[in-house]
């Protein structure tokens, strides 16, 4: 049987701020095509780990590899140094980032949101990026609202906007942080059934999230942090229900109902 190398591991990641560690060597391997849940309680790291991976945040010990290639550093004879900006540009474009705010672009439509990377970045034509885009604001059902303001869109509308924006530079892997947190409940759900549609397509997600349910649902591994560290890894069903470290079973049964 031929098991899939990992299209991203995190090996032994230390974050610190000041005198507080925020990491402690975290360790984990993504799968291609896998959603990978990160849950916890706050200030356990989970979103500092999330903003390593795509170089918002430098690590200060460890290593991020996305298909066997380290990102953001390099070797060079016996030490390690940071890759040029130009790679490092490279890199990230493997990434999507979906943050908890959207940051749309207050004085940009829905459609020029979505286009300005693809045309800036990427070096798209406008109408193949416009083309594109259409197409990706209907998959998160939102095509009729291409020539409105943010300001214009609910919540979860501009959520799902941030989301076609982030498909539209072509990532290879979707991040997001805590991406319902901002909403109001009642347009939490929108939000995630266009990601669970994006898990049903084979998109490879790693999702900082508080929505116990959701993770159950969607995830093909649950990770759980606590203070910096990983603690407890596996199938959504072993991790939430059948944990083995003690600190994850007191933070499931706060959080889950029974």
């Amino acid at each position: 049987m031929n098991v899939a190398k990992p299209i991203l591991e995190l090996v032994a990641i230390t974050k610190q701020f000041g005198s507080f560690v925020a990491l402690k060597g975290v360790d984990i391997e993504i799968a291609p095509g896998s959603v990978t849940c990160i849950v916890g309680p706050s200030g356990s790291g989970k979103s500092t780990l999330l903003r390593t991976i795509n170089g918002l945040e430098e690590i200060d010990g460890g290593a991020v590899f996305f298909k066997g290639e380290m990102i953001g550093q390099t070797v060079r004879g016996q030490h390690r140094v940071p890759v040029s900006s130009k790679q490092a540009r490279l890199q990230k474009l493997n990434f999507g980032m979906v943050f908890q705010t959207f940051n749309l672009f207050p004085n940009r439509t829905v459609m020029e949101n979505v286009t300005l990377a693809p045309i800036t970045v990427r070096g798209h034509s406008r109408k193949s990026a416009r083309a594109a885009a259409l197409q990706l604001l209907e998959r998160v059902g939102l095509e009729h609202k291409k020539d409105r303001y943010p300001n214009e869109l609910s919540g979860g509308q501009q959520q799902r906007v941030a989301i076609a924006r982030a498909l539209a530079m072509e990532p290879e892997i979707l991040l997001f942080d805590e991406p319902t947190s901002a909403l109001d409940p009642e347009l939490v759900g929108e939000v995630l059934a266009v990601i669970k549609s994006l898990a049903e397509q084979g998109s490879t997600m790693l999702i900082v999230t508080h929505e116990m349910a959701f993770a159950q649902d969607v995830a093909d591994e649950v990770v759980m942090m606590a203070d910096g560290e990983v603690i407890e890894r596996g199938s959504p069903k072993q991790v939430v229900h059948n944990s083995s470290h003690q600190r994850a079973r007191e933070f499931f049964s706060s959080v889950v109902a029974s």
